[in-house]
């Protein structure tokens, strides 16, 4: 069993295209897992289209995996999407880790895209189906409520067999879900303490299905930052996210040095936690380049070490 560890991004926080890069090359040469883009389409804050990333790290990246984190399938066509993941994974000959969930009900995106909220977990676990389908199968024929094949087929297929199928989620339809169709499992902001019992749900009920889940593929994550928790910058997003989860942020991030990240990550570990998406505490392109450096240099040994 691996520990790996990637990099996720919400917000565009570079000045430019070329401050992206620069921080996708240093991920790239620098031994970083992976990267990872959160999905949104509407909202004042700089956000790039997720699957449109994923596509243009396929050309501009050589070891670097990447994913979504999490692509909302609840607004997506099952069809389209497969087919668009299967042209990603090709491309970057094999490379592209898609994950997805089914979205907020409370996200702008559904309204402004004129998608309906109701049924999105039923839409979504109809798609989850026909793209695992789709990957692997010559024919697809399939009869669901919202969706329906005859005799559909793509190619050419993933260069990954299987294709990873993340899914993201820990209510009780997502653990029956990613125990039915994933691969992986990928929390959202959830403590060491909230991930535990859904990996063990998880776990227990894709036995039952008879296809247990790899025991490293499970997946969290976590903002971090070479600092001091007195930083503005750390007490700003602190309290938006003791705000957002409405409890404190504690087990949330971890500042400090590289004894803080890990034994933050060891929680996690100790939960059954073996892949991470950490997010790093930085707003312009110099800060964000330099926080993941500091990551590269000083954690992925420490790392590395438990493998």
């Amino acid at each position: 069993m691996t520990v790996g560890v990637g990099l996720g991004i919400a917000n565009f926080p570079f000045e430019d295209a070329k401050g992206f890069w620069r921080w996708v090359d240093l991920c790239d040469n620098g031994g970083v897992d992976s990267i990872w883009q959160s999905d949104r389409l509407i909202g004042p804050d700089p956000n790039l289209e997720c699957m449109s990333v994923m596509a243009a790290l396929a050309g501009a990246t050589r070891t670097l995996k990447f994913g979504m984190n999490v692509a909302s399938l609840g607004l997506r066509d099952p069809v389209v999407t497969a087919k668009a993941c299967a042209t990603i994974d090709v491309l970057s000959e094999g490379r592209l880790l898609p994950a997805f969930g089914v979205g907020s009900s409370r996200c702008r995106d559904y309204t402004a895209t004129g998608t309906p909220t109701r049924g999105r977990g039923k839409r979504s676990a109809e798609g989850l189906e026909i793209l695992s389908r789709l990957w692997r199968e010559e024919s697809v024929t399939f009869e669901g409520q919202h969706f329906q094949l005859s005799d559909a087929s793509i190619a050419p297929k993933p260069v990954q067999q299987p294709l990873p199928l993340w899914v993201g989620g820990a209510a009780p339809q997502a653990i029956e879900r990613t125990a039915k169709w994933g691969t992986g499992w990928q929390a959202g902001i959830e403590s060491p303490a909230e991930v535990e019992p859904v990996i063990t749900a998880i776990k227990a009920r894709a036995a039952e299905l008879g296809r247990p889940i790899d025991e490293d593929h499970y997946g969290a994550g976590f903002a971090f930052r070479f600092g001091s928790a007195q930083e503005p910058i750390v007490t700003r997003y602190s309290e938006f996210l003791t705000q957002r989860l409405d409890k404190p942020a504690d087990g949330f991030l971890a500042v400090g040095d590289r004894e803080d990240i890990m034994a933050l990550l060891q929680r996690f570990r100790d939960a059954g936690v073996h892949k991470f998406i950490l997010r790093p505490i930085a707003n312009g392109t110099e800060e964000f380049v330099a926080q993941t450096r500091l990551l590269i240099e000083r954690v992925l040994p420490a790392v590395a070490a438990l493998n």
